[in-house]
């Protein structure tokens, strides 16, 4: 690795202790090694600190980061962005998994596309014991060539975690940080698509797990979600009024703000004013892992045999 790694990787966590070591394991044992993978502890009262300094004082590139107080999900999410240095940028959970070769097949997508902005690759939901639990065809237009027909995929079709892909940190920079309200991860990608095509690659690398932890279902209610995401949230006032008119504006705001041709710009606008009827629609705007279980048995592919370090790296 070069003293400025090409590829950042952004972990945020808070209380993360039960599935942290499996996420390291498989991200310091990917085929791709020229990153730097920051650490910022949202003030953890778990055994996350000792996990992150003993994995830090083994692998070099690792940057620990603990943060005095909550910032939030959301402000340390932006936290671990601000503090990296790479041409390439990821975001990564603390409880997720990935097969050994994800980051080289995104920054080799990268590298083979210069208009695309976004690489990232199949995916597969899994449970708390790593067991797939809804494997997931990803059928969202986000290749197109033209912004507005990538923004209509992304307000009507359902699922994708494009969030979680590799991206070109130089856009990233040019787009508004991630708000605070809850879904605001989906208004922050449709303004990156605006900025450009993505790409992925048509192989299951990824692997999303939902367990009760999980922040979206240990905070079941939307006052809860608002308060994990940015304890500043927190008030008396009942919550969504406020997100229904900061999730619209979300939108809107990303359209007003991308490099579109004025054409292009009505098309996105005439595309949210239809998506905003639809919403008394059964099962709008779900996402992938509430819906009917899929049968495991159909994904003819191991989690263990993909993803690097499932035995553990630590002695």
């Amino acid at each position: 690795m070069t003293d400025r790694p090409r590829l950042s990787i952004g972990l945020p966590v808070y209380n993360g202790e039960e599935y942290l070591a499996e996420s390291l394991d498989a991200l310091l044992g990917q085929t791709y090694e020229d990153f730097e993978l920051i650490i910022s502890d949202n003030a953890s009262t778990d055994g996350t600190q000792d996990i992150c300094r003993e994995y830090a004082a083994q692998d070099s590139r690792i940057r620990y980061l603990r943060l005095p107080r909550n910032i939030g999900a959301t402000p340390n999410h932006n936290h671990v962005f601000a503090e990296s240095r790479g041409e390439l940028f990821k975001w990564a959970s603390h409880d997720d998994l990935y097969a050994r070769d994800l980051l080289r097949r995104c920054v080799e997508a990268l590298d083979e596309r210069p208009d695309v902005i976004l690489a990232h690759t199949g995916q597969a939901v899994i449970d708390g014991d790593g067991q797939v639990k809804v494997p997931y065809e990803y059928g969202l237009a986000t290749d197109s060539p033209h912004p507005p027909e990538r923004f209509r995929s992304l307000l009507f079709e359902p699922g994708g975690d494009d969030f979680y892909g590799v991206l070109r940190a130089d856009m990233l920079r040019r787009v508004k940080p991630m708000d605070s309200y809850h879904h605001a991860d989906r208004t922050f990608v449709a303004e990156i698509t605006l900025h450009g095509p993505f790409h992925q690659v048509p192989e299951l690398m990824y692997f999303r797990r939902d367990h009760p932890t999980r922040a979206e279902r240990a905070n079941p209610s939307k006052r809860s979600r608002c308060v994990n995401l940015d304890p500043r949230r927190a008030g008396p006032l009942h919550p969504t009024p406020r997100l229904l008119a900061e999730y619209v504006w979300g939108f809107a705001s990303a359209i007003r703000r991308a490099p579109l041709s004025p054409a292009d710009r009505r098309a996105c606008y005439r595309h949210l004013a239809a998506w905003m009827t639809s919403r008394v629609r059964p099962g709008a705007g779900e996402r992938v892992e509430d819906r009917a279980p899929v049968d495991p048995a159909l994904l003819t592919v191991s989690v263990d045999a993909l993803v690097a370090g499932r035995e553990g790296r630590r002695a």
